[in-house]
């Protein structure tokens, strides 16, 4: 089962939204092409729901205009879009099995019931609910329903999936095989895909590319590691990467050969891997926690104050002496420090990035 829409590209197109005299979206644009997976990834409030929303049909847009498949959606009703949409509640009706779950919205826009049973079967088949067809929604766990759920959006055929945060009523276990579940669902579909969430990991496992929003607005719009690798923005470095990338405040001192140096707040000058800029004065040295390690000839002194055990890594948790906490590796196979023990701390410059007084990234070369 392939249903590969050429037409099922997505434009916003300097879409506002506003409430009152409040903007909750100021001026969006972006397009995605027919076929692809991205990811809406922010805090709450940062406006990915309002924008899938809008594009469902389920927000009036303030200004702007809206499009999908090349045809102009703005004033269109839900169901006149070509989408169908998987919400965070299941929305099932309790009182259905989940074959006629399935074949509800089918039945009311009275297609053949031959080909109602058609569509049903595949997606049963493809999602493997063949064996709880005739069960009812209280007889299912949390991830069965999500999947019926899933289900009945897979029959419609649409030109587009969106997926409004569908997995964070699940456990982590559950929400790591439908993870799966969905990344062969786009596989086997090819058809477009837009999802909606806060969580990064889900964002970077499933997504083609990763829109990252912060109030309203879009800081980068990039495929997963690259947003890793060389985030946009401050905020982009900050929100993307688990644990979070190390800020250090730093000045700028007389580059080097051609690169910046800068000096931390223990008044250590150190050359960076990041080819000079024009910009002074204050600004911040992002470090990965894998870029920062113990090391007796290390820039940098402080206090162990957590250790953190994740099974393939450990990490420390250290106060340096200007009261700024770092996260740093652990070798692995070395003895760890102990809590409460003064450590030095090495950082691998050639992957330091610098964040300037205006949040914008530099990198190394």
């Amino acid at each position: 089962m392939k249903m590969t829409h050429e037409l099922g590209g997505i434009e916003w197109r300097d879409v506002s939204k506003r409430y009152g005299q409040h903007t909750v979206i100021p001026n969006f644009n972006l397009s995605i092409a027919a076929g692809e997976f991205i990811a809406l990834l922010g805090p709450s409030g940062c406006g990915k729901s309002t924008l899938l929303r809008m594009l469902a049909g389920l927000e009036p847009v303030s200004s702007g205009r809206i499009s999908i498949g090349g045809r102009d959606v703005t004033e269109l009703a839900p169901g006149q879009r070509g989408i169908a949409m998987v919400f965070q509640q299941y929305a099932l009706y309790p009182h259905m099995t989940v074959r006629d779950n399935m074949a509800f919205g089918l039945r009311n826009i009275r297609m053949a019931e031959a080909e109602i049973e058609r569509r049903v079967a595949a997606a049963a088949q493809m999602l493997e609910l063949q064996a709880l067809l005739e069960r009812k929604p209280m007889q299912l766990s949390g991830g069965q329903r999500q999947r019926v759920a899933i289900g009945r959006a897979v029959v419609k055929e649409p030109l587009a999936f969106l997926f409004d945060e569908p997995l964070s009523n699940l456990d982590a276990a559950l929400r790591t095989r439908t993870r799966l579940e969905l990344a062969r669902l786009h596989k086997r579909l090819g058809a477009t895909m837009l999802f909606v969430t806060h969580d990064q990991v889900e964002a970077m496992t499933l997504a083609n590319r990763i829109a990252v929003m912060n109030q309203g607005r879009i800081e980068q719009f990039a495929a997963p590691m690259e947003l890793y690798t060389r985030p946009a923005t401050r905020f982009v470095a900050g929100f993307v990467g688990s644990p979070s990338m190390n800020f250090l405040p730093v000045q700028r001192a007389a580059d080097e050969d051609g690169y910046c140096a800068v000096t931390l707040s223990n008044g250590a000058t150190v050359r960076t891997a990041v080819p000079s800029f024009a910009a002074d004065g204050a600004m911040e040295l992002g470090l990965r926690p894998d870029a920062i390690t113990p090391s007796a000839d290390g820039q940098l002194q402080g206090v162990v104050e957590v250790i953190e055990r994740l099974g393939d890594r450990t990490l420390l948790h250290v106060l340096l002496a200007d009261g700024l906490l770092v996260v740093a590796d652990a070798p692995p196979r070395e003895a760890e420090p102990a809590i409460g023990a003064t450590i030095r701390l090495r950082m691998e410059l050639q992957r330091a990035h610098l964040f300037d007084a205006a949040g914008a990234a530099h990198h190394p070369a």
